[in-house]
Parts: C-alpha cells; sequence; structure tokens
C-alpha cells in the first residue's frame, strides 16, 4: 500500500473521535490541523515532533489543482489570507462528488468532551464544503 492510500486508511481510523480545540491527541480529540498533522507524521510524511495550523501547513506542501484522495483543502473562512481550516479529501464517488475528512464543528471553546458533543463537533466524512481556496499534495515530489 502507497502512502497516499494509507493516509486514509489512517484518517478513517479516527473517525468519531471528538473535536477539541488545540487537539492533537489520538485518544483525547483533534482539531482540524491537528488531525492531519497526525495522519501526515504516521504515514512518515512529517517528521514526529512537528506541530502546525492550517495556514503554516498550506505553506509546506506543493499546490495542486487535482482532487485526488489525500490531497489537502484549505479555507479562508474569515476571508483575511490566512486558512484557518484544513480537511484531507477522503474519496470521490461514482458519480464524482468530492467527499473529505476532518475534524470539525468547534472552535475554541470546545475544549471537553462534552462540548464536541452538544455542538456535533468530531472527525467525520463529508461532501466537500463550497468555499474552499487551495489545495495542496504532501505526496508530490
Amino acid at each position: 500500500m502507497n502512502k497516499r492510500d494509507l493516509s486514509i486508511e489512517v484518517a478513517k481510523g479516527f473517525l468519531n473521535l471528538p473535536y477539541r480545540w488545540g487537539g492533537n491527541d489520538p485518544l483525547a480529540g483533534f482539531d482540524c490541523s491537528g488531525l492531519i498533522v497526525e495522519i501526515l507524521q504516521s504515514v512518515g510524511i512529517m517528521a514526529r515532533g512537528l506541530d502546525y495550523t492550517a495556514n503554516g501547513l498550506s505553506k509546506l506542501y506543493a499546490e495542486s489543482d487535482l482532487m485526488e484522495p489525500g490531497n489537502l483543502v484549505y479555507w479562508d473562512w474569515n476571508g483575511d489570507g490566512i486558512y484557518d481550516h484544513i480537511e484531507m479529501i477522503a474519496f470521490i464517488d461514482d458519480t464524482g462528488e468530492v467527499f473529505t475528512i476532518g475534524a470539525s464543528g468547534g472552535g475554541s471553546a470546545t475544549t471537553s468532551e462534552e462540548s464536541a458533543i452538544s455542538q456535533d463537533a468530531f472527525v467525520k466524512i463529508r461532501p466537500l464544503r463550497d468555499g474552499w481556496k487551495f489545495i495542496s499534495d504532501p505526496f508530490a515530489g
């Protein structure tokens, strides 16, 4: 199995974990960038001990124009030019619809499992949301 495919399998293993602001722990929960960093470290794309925000991750990997499983998708929700959310493309179905996996639904107040549950904030797969701004490929090169 190549690292791109392995990354999707690793990501699926984190489904239903709670969203946790600043989280980078496979037991306690993840925020969006914490999840992506853990996936990339798990498959050997990123060195252990590093931590990046969504915006920081956008600077590490080559831009791509491909919707391909394993590629990273970024959003700039407040339009300030800084990417504040990231998800990984999980798969593309037979109709061409793109699905991503990401830790989402919470915010800075989501610091416990209870607050994640009340906000429906967890690691989930869902159709690609509108408004994305950038795609990068951590497996290029």
